[in-house]
């Protein structure tokens, strides 16, 4: 194990350390929150669910409602000037 710890691995080891917390919090994140995923046998019974409120929840989570009142550019200030030299 000790020949991987030079400083060259370090980066590659930042990397996969931050892919796998991503994924670790897309499955926790799913597994929770997701309307279709039943866990405990009570819910799995029911063939039809009717959960469309939760699934309204699930979709309008506060990310895209916080999206949804942003404006769609990426570079804003860059856009203004190069559009409209005036008023920057």
């Amino acid at each position: 194990m000790g020949r991987w710890l030079i400083p060259e691995v370090y980066p590659l080891v930042g990397a996969m350390a931050l892919v796998g917390g991503m994924v670790v919090f897309s499955l926790a994140r799913h597994a929770t929150m997701n309307p279709a995923v039943r866990i405990w046998k009570e819910d799995r019974k029911d063939a039809m669910l009717d959960n469309t409120e939760e699934g309204k929840r699930y979709v309008d989570n506060g990310f895209r409602s916080y999206l949804r009142t942003q404006s769609p550019q990426i570079f804003v200030r860059a856009n203004r000037f190069f559009s409209d030299p005036d008023k920057s």
